[in-house]
């Protein structure tokens, strides 16, 4: 199977259709819509939950674990976000797919650490919606590498993208990290601070250039300086894009799957030109 969304991303490979997908949602338009939409697409079966009871007994039904929930902010029985917070305390990976949305509303859902949020006001919200999931069930296919020299700051990125279900590996300094792309050749991008004191990221990029190019691996270099040439300098290093910390959470993960998804359009592209 194959699949290009709505953002660019490219899916190639076997059907998701062993996943187990559960969709609280208690429209029948969306559920009739999310429903015909990961079956066409990916071979997915939803279990269609219209009320928090019936999303309680889903969940019980069997001991097949959850790889993924849907679920509105408000449902029958749960009309103040109980579905959301059960989901979350039970740690079943969620996706909200809501039409009621404002500032606060998106404050709440990211301190729920939810994977993605999904508003229903465009006639492309299920597209978006089935590549959300798509990414969801195919980010493992991609290993990242942290470099920062701050456990803290390793920690809070290690955390955000195994939430979205990626590999993670860390390093705490340049030279360990050099080791570390050295042991693991499938690492496919690198998130690197800028200051660390043996290898500052601009020479860890030239290093990593010197045999590595960027249709191999993708470097984001992160700062918290407010020094805004850090920018170009990194990208004439060979970074191949720069975000200044503090990090929105929505702008990170979409400058993640940018560069992933150019990844795989480039190796793609080799593929095809070797066939």
């Amino acid at each position: 199977m194959s699949f290009i969304g709505i953002s660019g991303m490219q899916y190639s490979g076997a059907s998701l259709a062993h996943h187990r997908i559960l969709l609280a949602e208690d429209s029948n338009v969306f559920t009739s819509m999310i429903g015909t939409r990961l079956k066409e697409l990916f071979g997915l079966e939803v279990e269609v939950c219209r009320s928090f009871q019936e999303l309680e007994e889903a969940y019980d039904r069997t001991s097949d674990p959850v790889t993924l929930a849907i679920s509105n902010i408000n449902l029958p029985g749960a009309e103040n976000g109980e579905a959301l917070n059960y989901l979350v305390d039970l740690s079943v990976p969620t996706i909200v797919f809501t039409g009621t949305f404002h500032q606060q509303t998106r404050d709440h859902l990211l301190s729920k650490e939810i994977v993605d949020y999904i508003i229903k006001d465009s006639v492309f919200a299920v597209d978006m919606l089935a590549e959300s999931v798509c990414r969801f069930l195919t980010n493992h296919r991609h290993h990242v590498l942290i470099v920062d020299d701050s456990p803290t700051a390793r920690a809070l990125l290690t955390t955000r993208l195994k939430r979205y279900n990626f590999r993670v590996s860390t390093a705490e300094s340049g030279a360990v990290a050099l080791a570390t792309l050295k042991a693991n050749p499938d690492i496919g991008l690198m998130v690197t601070d800028y200051n660390m004191p043996d290898i500052d990221g601009f020479e860890l990029t030239r290093r990593i250039r010197a045999t590595v190019g960027s249709h191999q691996l993708r470097i984001i270099g992160v700062s918290s300086s407010t020094d805004r040439l850090l920018s170009a300098r990194f990208l004439k290093a060979g970074g191949n894009d720069f975000m200044l910390r503090p990090f929105i959470d929505e702008e990170f993960y979409c400058r993640v799957n940018q560069n992933l998804d150019t990844l795989t359009q480039i190796k793609m592209a080799q593929a095809r030109q070797v066939a």
